[in-house]
């Protein structure tokens, strides 16, 4: 395969979240042929933006060959699903993929005008905050229902993954790619001039009254203009230059980075159920109280404040300036961080919480199919290819995430630690199940933009945290 001829121009830097940018690939493709079925425009038509610019997607056919188009965001991975697809036309020399990668706005739009219009990708790459749209506006196809990928067994990826992408119908809507967790990247040189050694961050306790010995830490490694560290007499809060913690932002609706390990360590869930809930508990006190420790931060001048890192913050500018000493961030983020000129990055663990261990949320991508495509068992066949021990393990030596699978996991492992990077303080997070799931429920779109300005305003000061208690019965509302 020529993957100059298949693949969107690549971007570099991307993360997972909601911040992914960059270049985007080919934006309009021949739809010769009809080789697309519409669903009812009635059923996915409100997934359409104002002003969406609806591009054909297909790509050509040729005598002879089953064409499938594969989407995806990011741009560190492309070579490594580069690789699996050439693998897999080798063994399925009846079917051609074509590899797009755009940007993360970029991507999200052309998926939704290529719903909208019958003219998507085959398989497309999933993400949870837009999964549960999709699933219920029936424009992913369940893949219990299709020969390749029924004979997959969900406990075949790592526990609870799978669960993530079962629907409220029962159907199986995506294949697991990987998994993420959070830990604390933190700059060793700064840790160093604080008197302190990376043995001092394993073990950490914290809670939302008096921030345990995570607090502790962060004053330490907080220095204000003068030079006084944060546990010292005369600390200036209001003129610091170095912070013991990046900003991350507010959080929005299920501050993954941000909060999530913290109000997760109190035993808070978000919903009453694992997945499809449709009760949230923001107005739990566990969940107010840990969000009101994490801005009084900003006050005692341990975290910048909204003013410096804004609704995009970049953690990792804010690293590799010095101007913060530790990132809570993803395992998505370790190539970013290790990447860094001049900064000897480590890890450690995010700290135990009253529940007695540390906790992170879980999160993964999937692959999803299509409703539209008129090649389902080829997709089925690619997608089912995809999530495999070949290719996860393929995609887990190029050390940039964690597979789903044990194999592909474990692959990663391996190949970070030859690198001289022990990634352990995000994967024991998976093997003690200290983990809480990312929520899956319907209205998620309505829900962000309803928790996004609430959380904005609470951390830049002007909101007290019940406003998100007052919200929770709005948001509760949407259900019944």
């Amino acid at each position: 395969m020529n993957p100059t001829t298949r693949t969107g121009r690549v971007t570099h830097g991307a993360t997972r979240s909601r911040s992914y940018r960059g270049e985007t690939g080919p934006t309009t493709r021949s739809t010769a042929g009809g080789r697309r079925r519409r669903l009812r425009v009635s059923s996915i038509a409100a997934l359409a933006g104002a002003g969406l610019v609806l591009a054909g997607c297909a790509a050509p056919e040729l005598d002879g060959e089953v064409h499938l188009d594969y989407w995806l965001w990011d741009a560190n991975q492309l070579p490594a699903y580069q690789q699996c697809v050439q693998a897999f036309e080798d063994a399925n020399p009846d079917i051609n993929v074509r590899v797009s990668q755009y940007g993360w706005d970029d991507y999200w739009q052309k998926v939704t005008a290529g719903f909208v219009a019958g003219a998507g990708p085959d398989v497309l790459t999933g993400h949870l905050t837009r999964y549960p749209e999709y699933v219920t506006r029936e424009v992913l196809l369940d893949l219990n229902e299709l020969e390749a990928t029924s004979q997959i067994e969900p406990d075949e990826f790592q526990e609870g993954l799978s669960e993530l992408w079962v629907g409220p119908d029962g159907g199986w809507y995506g294949i697991p790619k990987d998994f993420d967790t959070i830990a604390l990247f933190y700059n060793q040189a700064l840790l160093a001039d604080a008197g302190l050694e990376p043995e001092d961050l394993e073990g950490l306790d914290w809670n939302p009254d008096d921030g345990g010995t995570f607090e502790e830490i962060l004053a330490r490694l907080s220095v204000d203009a003068n030079g006084v560290r944060g546990d010292e007499d005369g600390f200036d809060p209001g003129n610091v230059v170095t912070y013991g913690i990046a900003s991350n932002g507010s959080g929005g609706f299920d501050g993954q980075t941000q909060w999530s390990w913290l109000a997760g360590a109190t035993g808070w869930e978000y919903t009453n159920a694992q997945v499809w809930g449709d009760e949230y508990n923001y107005d739990d006190p566990r969940f107010l109280d840990s969000i009101e420790w994490l801005f009084s931060l900003v006050d005692k001048g341990f975290m910048p404040p909204f003013e410096i890192g804004g609704t995009d913050p970049n953690p990792v500018q804010q690293f590799a300036s010095g101007q913060a000493a530790i990132s809570a961030n993803g395992s998505w983020m370790i190539r970013s961080f290790a990447a860094l000129d001049g900064v000897e990055m480590g890890i450690a663990p995010v700290p135990s919480g009253p529940v007695g261990h540390p906790v992170s949320m879980y999160n993964g991508l999937a692959d999803n199919i299509n409703a539209q495509t008129e090649h389902p068992e080829e997709a089925a066949r690619l997608v089912a290819y995809l999530g495999s021990d070949e290719c996860q393990i393929t995609v887990g030596e190029q050390a940039v995430i964690f597979p789903a699978r044990p194999a592909g996991t474990e692959a990663a492992v391996e190949e970070f630690a030859a690198e001289g990077i022990d990634v352990t303080p995000f994967t024991d997070l998976v093997d003690n199940n200290y983990t809480v799931l990312f929520p899956v429920t319907d209205h998620g779109a309505a829900i962000t933009s309803l928790v996004t300005p609430v959380m904005d305003s609470i951390y830049l000061g002007t909101r007290d945290v019940q406003a998100m208690a007052e919200l929770n019965d709005q948001i509760n509302n949407m259900f019944e």
